[in-house]
């Protein structure tokens, strides 16, 4: 048989597992999606252990509760260059040495930055695991840095801000809206920080950023894959445990005013062969204080633009074929005020007015109407799907913890996802959109190429 028909079979099967799990039993309680041991060392290090014996591999990642949005102002991107300096050396390795011993071992790694958090990660062996915690534990508070790092380094995030932002016109209309989205919160800042004070960065303001925020009692660790929760703290304890207890600030960050009015950012570009608009309003998040509205959103971002069954997609891009694609999303997962958002991208010759005309009756309609029982239990539905299959990755699962863990929420609220979601009722989704649904509160961002005729 081929493997291509092997794989579809196996689709086939998990999904048919799937259904028979929520069709058989719907009282069924979704709290233990994945069943994690959680410890903490006496140096504050949070440890979340999941177990997935499916192969013999494991996840290893440390997560930092800082990101971009905990930057001093004027210096936009530190945390981001510190993410890219934290691969030089330290006391007991050359510069670069970390990543040659992870290839070395077989291993995979990367490292992010957001405006909540940073996170480093490898994907090796099960018998990696220990050489990854004592490769981690070292420039977590031994990192070394010169001024000759700086000054290469900075170079190397110039041309990746150039090679991702200023070459791409989306990119450049991304940064525009967040910059207008918010008035106020340093949400509004680039992660990867604006090109004139990234080239102002200076050694001390990185070291002294560093050592501000990068200790164990300022860490999460989470270990996904083969391993157990008894090995998993004997190694931690062995290497993270000698590391000593920091004073962390607290994350003071400026709040966000009412909105008066709403905004519109127009961006032309002779490079844009497709255009778009997008329109997103401040929402909250699951670590607001109207936090209930979230998981309502998430429903309704679902029943919106979710799949090839959701109302804009339907409307738009099917029935009146104004659009080849339109989506709606929503992030709850940040530490303060997310956005939700609507978007599309109109057929040829479809005049932007029109079609944006049309998204805009839709989003009114469900705001006088609401959203039906049918639309809320497929949408419930699809996410509630996401949950199984979560389940089966290696790396999914220490993402999960590791966004959830550092922006407010602990392991209840991973675990209690689903049973939550699978309790929303449409009356829910529609307070929660008549909520969130508010013009004054909307930024509309809108990607169109230069108009030759006009000479723009």
């Amino acid at each position: 048989m081929p493997r291509s028909q092997i794989i579809r079979i196996k689709i086939f099967l998990n999904f048919l597992l799937s259904l028979m799990f929520f069709l058989l039993a719907p009282e069924t309680s979704f709290s233990q999606i994945f069943s994690p041991t959680t410890f903490t060392l006496e140096n504050g290090l949070r440890i979340v252990v999941i177990e997935n014996h499916r192969a013999p591999v494991v996840t290893h990642m440390v997560w930092y509760n800082v990101g971009a949005a905990d930057e001093p102002p004027g210096k936009s991107g530190i945390a981001h260059f510190l993410e890219h300096l934290m691969f030089k050396g330290t006391e007991n390795r050359m510069p670069g040495e970390f990543s040659k011993i992870v290839a070395r071992n077989g291993g995979r790694e990367n490292a992010f930055t957001s405006h909540d958090y940073t996170g480093y990660f490898q994907i090796v062996s099960k018998d990696k695991l220990g050489l990854m915690m004592e490769l981690e534990a070292d420039r977590m508070m031994g990192l070394v840095l010169t001024q000759k790092d700086i000054d290469i380094e900075r170079q190397v995030v110039i041309e990746e801000r150039r090679s991702r932002v200023e070459t791409s016109p989306q990119a450049k209309l991304n940064e525009l809206v967040m910059a207008t989205t918010y008035m106020n919160h340093p949400y509004r800042l680039p992660v990867i920080g604006w090109k004139h004070e990234i080239q102002e960065l200076q050694l001390e303001d990185i070291i002294e950023f560093y050592k501000k925020w990068y200790a164990p009692n300022n860490a999460v660790l989470v270990v996904s894959g083969d391993v157990g929760p008894s090995e998993v703290y004997a190694l931690a304890k062995l290497y993270y445990g000698k590391l000593p207890v920091k004073k962390i600030p607290t994350r003071v960050r400026p709040s966000e005013p009412n909105h008066h009015a709403p905004r519109e950012v127009i961006l032309r570009d002779p490079r844009v062969l497709q255009p778009a608009w997008s329109r997103r309003w401040l929402a909250p998040s699951y670590n607001s204080l109207n936090k209930n509205h979230a998981y309502a959103l998430e429903v309704f971002a679902e029943v919106m633009g979710g799949g090839s069954t959701s109302r804009l997609n339907v409307s738009l891009v099917v029935s009146q074929k104004l659009a080849v694609s339109a989506a709606a999303w929503y992030a709850p997962n940040t530490l303060d005020t997310s956005t939700f958002v609507v978007w599309f991208s109109p057929r040829s010759g479809v005049d932007m007015d029109v079609i944006s005309t049309a998204v805009l009756k839709e989003m009114n309609k469900v705001k006088k109407n609401g959203v039906t029982l049918k639309e809320v239990n497929r949408a419930k539905q699809r996410l509630l799907d996401s949950a199984v299959y979560a389940r089966d990755s290696i790396e999914g699962p220490a993402r999960i913890f590791g966004v959830a863990l550092t922006t407010g929420q602990n392991v209840d609220d991973v675990e209690n996802w689903a049973n939550r979601i699978s309790k929303i009722t449409p009356e829910q989704v529609n307070l929660a959109a008549q909520a969130v649904l508010k013009i004054n509160t909307s930024t509309t961002g809108i990607l169109l190429p230069v108009d030759t005729k006009k000479g723009e």
